[in-house]
């Protein structure tokens, strides 16, 4: 089980493949802040809530200076059609070791329908222009989830 991240902590570095297979790395990011969140699979109801609220509100986010990126251990192709079927905007990036969803603290010990399973733990991480953790939020709801966010960054 990992460790959860903390604000002020330096966010985990990853390079991992997006949708269309090119590589895509935190660093790519340095000088705008980040919000990088992690969701359990492609094309299932919840995650496809949250995806469409991030992509509705992508224009708000950026142009308060928010880049965002959506992770998940599903592998590209699955997120080449969960793009398409969905006219999804973000970055989608695939994880299938659940290497970075593990250096994050999104992949553990969880509670699903009373019972404790091992999985993806649906949490959000703001990185901030330096690369550290600004907010990092764990076991978020799908639903609600972006409105809540974007209440509390001020944006």
């Amino acid at each position: 089980m990992s460790e959860r991240l903390q604000p002020g902590d330096p966010a985990p570095a990853f390079t991992l493949s997006d949708a269309d297979g090119k590589q895509v790395s935190l660093a790519d990011h340095l000088g705008r802040k980040v919000i990088v969140y992690f969701y359990p699979a492609a094309l299932t109801p919840g995650c496809t809530k949250q995806a469409c609220d991030f992509t509705d509100n992508l224009d708000l986010l950026a142009g308060a200076g928010y880049d965002v990126i959506g992770i998940s251990p599903d592998k590209p192709e699955k997120l080449g059609k969960f793009r398409e079927k969905e006219s999804l905007r973000v970055t989608l990036l695939a994880d299938p070791e659940k290497a970075v969803l593990t250096a994050y603290g999104a992949f553990g010990e969880k509670t699903m329908y009373g019972r404790t399973v091992t999985g993806v733990i649906r949490s959000t991480v703001v990185v901030d222009e330096e690369g550290r953790v600004e907010r990092a939020l764990y076991n978020v709801r799908a639903t609600g989830h972006v409105a809540k966010l974007i209440k509390d960054l001020g944006v």
